[in-house]
Formats: C-alpha cells, structure tokens, sequence
C-alpha cells in the first residue's frame, strides 16, 4: 500500500479533561498517513491524481479552528473522518499527541488507523 504522510503538524488546540488544560489552547503533534493507489499519479505525473498534502493541511487547519475537544480520540477519530470525507483515500492512520503534559514523559496520545467503510449492498 502507498502512502502519503503529514508528520510533525503542530496545532494549537482547545483540548483536554482537566480544567487547567482548558483555559487555553495546547499544542498538538499530529503524525498522518493516508493510504492510495500512487501508480496512476507517479505516471501522468499530475496532482489531479493523488491527494494534495497542503489541502489535507488546509482542511485540518480550517476542522480545528474554533472546536474544542476532551479526549485526543475524539480528536484523531473525527480528523480520519474529515479525510475520508474529502479525499479519495483507502485507509488512513491519525497520530495525536500532546507534549509535555504529564511530567517525565516527553508526549501523550493516541495513534489510530481507519480503513474505509465498505458501500452497502443494495436490496432488492
């Protein structure tokens, strides 16, 4: 399977359980691959056949603007929606960590992978 990846995007996000986490925005490291087919891209060599990282980057940045989130699941499960939603991929894995938020350990969070929900069959 190919994939494309986003690692290392920091977001500041509204996030957390605690009242002291939700006075002001947290800074959160997504890692994210998308999984699609790349043979059709890699020969017409045209984005109209890939996904365009910068408008994954651009949708995610636009999702997160003004929400608020307690749990980095919560989180990391409606970024895999968004991505099925807009883009053509087959699968998708979101990492979401928060840094420094529990002493001695350099980051939290959760990593998830999502495959795409299968149509259902029409009856007759």
């Amino acid at each position: 399977m190919d994939k494309l990846f986003l690692r290392g995007f920091n977001l500041a996000v509204l996030i957390g359980v605690y009242e002291w986490e939700r006075h002001a925005p947290q800074t959160v490291q997504l890692d994210i691959e998308i999984g699609l087919p790349v043979q059709r891209a890699a020969q017409s060599d045209d984005i109209h056949d890939t996904i365009d990282y910068a408008q994954v980057a651009e949708h995610i940045r636009t999702f997160i603007h003004g929400r608020e989130f307690h749990l980095v699941e919560t989180l990391a499960e409606q970024l895999a929606q968004l991505i099925f939603e807009h883009f053509n991929a087959i699968w998708v894995q979101v990492t979401a960590a928060k840094p420094g938020v529990v002493p001695g350990i350099e980051r939290v969070g959760i990593s998830i992978q999502r495959t795409r929900p299968l149509p259902m069959p029409e009856t007759a």
